[in-house]
Parts: C-alpha cells; sequence; structure tokens
C-alpha cells in the first residue's frame, strides 16, 4: 500500500490560488479610452491560437505544483508486515577452562570425551534454542574474558564456544572474577533480563574478588545466576595395581555454588554426565523461557523522488519554452 509520511502538506495545494488573490497582478498605468463589449466580433484566429498558447503553460506550471506538494508528503510503499522476534532475556554463559575440564569422564556417543568438549556439545543445543534471546559468553581461567558480548547472532556465540580451549585463559579458576565479568556486562540491561549461567568443574582458586562477595554484587545489581557443578562422583581407574574408585569432583566447591546461586535468586545443578547437563540446560529453558512479544516491521520503499523528477522536468520545459518565444 502507498503511505504518505506527512499527509498535511497537501493543505500547500490552493498555496498559488491564494497567493494570486491576496497579491492581485498590478494593472497598466493607461486604461484602453474604448471598451468594446462585443470585442470578439473584432478578434480574428491568431488572436485565439495566441490566448491557447498562453494557457497550456499554466496548464503544466500547475501539474508541477501538484507533483511537487505530493513529493513533499513523502509517499512510501509498504511491504507485507514482517514478524520479529523480540526477547526478553539477556543471557550470559560464563565456561570454566581451566586445566581441570580436560579430565575424561564424561560419555559422548559411547565415547569418553573431556568435560569441556562434553559442555560444549550440550551448550551448542541450548544456544540454538534460545532463538530471539541476546546471548553472551564468558570464558575463565587464571582470568576471565569476555568472549562474546551479548548478541542476537546465535552462530558467532557458537563458533566461539567451540573454537574455545582448556588452559587458554589459564589453569586455575576465577569464579569470582567472571561474576564480576557478567555484572559489569550486564548492570545496564532490563533488570527482569539479567540472566547468567555458570560452569565450572572446581572451586576458586584465582582472581581478585572473591566468588561470594561477587555474588553480593550481582544480588545487588538483580542479575539472577544459575550455577552449574559439573564432574562424575566416581571414576574407575587402571594401574599396576590394579582397578581402582576415584572421585574426580573432589575439588568440586558445591556449597560455595549453591549460596551464589541462592543469594541472586538462582539454582545450583549438578552435572555428573552427559545426559544430566542436557537435563539442566533443558530446565533452564523452562525456568527461564524465551519471551517473543510479537513485534512486526514493515519495509518501506521511498517514492518521493517520482513526482519530484517530474515536476522538475515540468518546469525545465515551461522555462525552456518561455526562452524560446521570446
Amino acid at each position: 500500500m502507498i503511505h504518505f509520511e506527512w499527509p498535511w502538506l497537501l493543505a500547500a495545494l490552493p498555496l498559488p490560488l491564494l497567493v494570486r488573490w491576496l497579491f492581485p497582478a498590478s494593472l497598466p498605468v493607461e486604461q484602453a479610452a474604448l471598451k468594446v463589449p462585443f470585442l470578439d466580433d473584432f478578434s480574428d484566429g491568431e488572436t485565439r491560437t495566441v490566448s491557447r498558447e498562453q494557457q497550456w503553460p499554466l496548464l503544466l506550471a500547475a501539474i508541477a505544483w501538484f507533483l511537487l506538494v505530493i513529493a513533499c508528503t513523502r509517499p512510501q510503499w509498504l511491504g507485507e508486515p514482517i514478524e520479529q522476534a523480540v526477547s526478553g532475556r539477556d543471557l550470559m554463559m560464563a565456561v570454566d577452562l581451566s586445566g581441570s575440564m580436560q579430565e575424561t569422564d564424561f560419555m559422548l556417543n559411547k565415547e569418553p570425551v573431556d568435560r569441556l568438549t562434553a559442555t560444549k556439545s550440550v551448550a551448542d543445543d541450548f544456544i540454538n534454542r534460545r532463538v530471539g534471546d541476546r546471548i553472551g559468553l564468558i570464558l575463565f581461567g587464571t582470568q576471565a574474558y569476555l568472549q562474546a558480548p551479548l548478541t542476537f547472532d546465535r552462530k558467532t556465540v557458537i563458533t566461539l564456544l567451540n573454537e574455545s580451549a582448556i588452559g587458554l585463559a589459564g589453569d586455575n579458576t576465577a569464579i569470582g572474577d567472571a561474576i564480576g565479568l557478567a555484572v559489569k556486562r550486564l548492570k545496564n540491561q532490563a533488570v527482569n533480563s539479567r540472566v547468567l549461567i555458570l560452569l565450572t568443574d572446581g572451586a576458586n582458586t584465582a582472581g581478585e574478588v572473591s566468588p561470594l562477595k561477587a555474588a553480593e554484587l550481582a544480588a545487588a545489581n538483580k542479575l539472577k545466576i544459575y550455577t552449574i557443578g559439573i564432574g562424575a562422583d566416581e571414576m574407575i581407574v587402571r594401574s599396576i595395581f590394579g582397578n581402582r574408585k576415584v572421585n574426580p569432583s573432589a575439588d568440586l566447591d558445591e556449597k560455595a555454588l549453591i549460596k551464589i546461586a541462592e543469594s541472586t535468586g538462582g539454582r545450583y545443578f549438578r552435572a555428573r554426565n552427559a545426559d544430566e547437563l542436557n537435563n539442566i540446560y533443558m530446565l533452564l529453558d523452562k525456568l527461564e523461557p524465551v519471551e517473543k512479544a510479537k513485534q512486526y516491521f514493515r519495509p518501506q520503499t521511498e517514492l518521493f523522488y517520482w513526482p519530484l523528477a517530474l515536476a522538475l522536468c515540468l518546469a525545465g520545459f515551461i522555462g525552456l519554452s518561455r526562452v524560446s518565444l521570446s
């Protein structure tokens, strides 16, 4: 459909008539001494031809003025409405890249894999499901880094997560710094949409801010934190002395992760294998649903240059005709 952005400018159409009425053309100084009421009887064909030649420039000028006013109203062609997904969530993911994440106590497709590989596989599906959400990515080890700012581009976030490697941010675990960085990146976003999903397999062993102090800061800034403790409870290790059971998650500080989650209104989850980790992310979809407030966008194509071009062409033609007649 055609839409006029400024239709009120159509009121300018009678402006030339108004100007002519307010400022009439000045009369000749010398009036004719004799007025003949039947002047047409004395006129010949040449006089009538001249009269017609004086009228067509006026008609073209009126058309040019009409086109110029139409151009000023800014006509547009509006396309079909296109629905756009809008989310109420700004979701930041913080993934541990410390040295302990290389522990191969997870099974993926019946093959033993390290914790980071399992995390990537499950997190990829989770990110793909967050259609309309803005997703950000923090990678932390000895230090915390913002790998991807909040964005609707889920494919880029998945690519950056898959390109991460164990030890990239150091071999230690700075949980407090990761939370502090998330607070910094989310504090200017909508209050009810700030969510952090923090995944780690150890305890805080590095960083300038303690996890609980960072959690207090997060709670003050209305940032909800879901913590995930990753790692198997027991694992069979073969040695020259035979098989023995070990706890590969002995360093996991579950108490601190529980306090972090509870103090910010979130929850703590325990992922001992890939299936549990996948179930946790499925549950997070329910706890933090994607909100789609329907909004529509209509593509606009400007049309004003067509009537404007025609008006300029007519004005130029009238100008040239006057020059040729003179």
